[in-house]
């Protein structure tokens, strides 16, 4: 089996998550998620995407984690997707796993992508 490195050109990977938190460039960060191009920004979770909105012209598509599995979305949470889908940037949601997979490979690609993940 070949192997292949990745480089992330300084920007930060989703290491591992479960267990109520993640672990990103060797910190564990219990609870949600934001990570943006910049790095790693507070968020207090959904439905708020404030943080987001704040810093949307860094970044191209929005992951969002949403937890374990994929269910309905907790209300003002269509306001704040809108909001940040008329200044351009496309917001895909999905199960965390899925959502940090996807900003890995992403991120890999030198796409300008950020995530807000939900933890698990």
């Amino acid at each position: 089996m070949r192997t292949f490195a990745v480089d992330f050109d300084g920007r930060i990977p989703v290491d591992s998550y479960g267990e109520g938190g993640f672990r990103v460039k060797g910190a564990v960060h219990a609870g949600p998620l934001g990570l943006v191009p910049e790095g790693v920004v507070a968020w207090a979770g959904l439905p708020d995407l404030t943080p987001f909105l704040e810093r949307a012209t860094a970044f191209d598509v929005l992951l969002v984690g949403a937890g374990s599995s994929m269910g309905p979305m907790p209300e003002g949470f269509a306001a704040a997707r809108s909001a940040i889908e008329a200044l351009g940037v496309g917001v895909e949601i999905m199960a965390t796993p899925s959502a940090c997979r996807t900003y890995n490979v992403l991120l890999g690609e030198g796409r300008r992508v950020a995530a807000a993940l939900m933890p698990i």
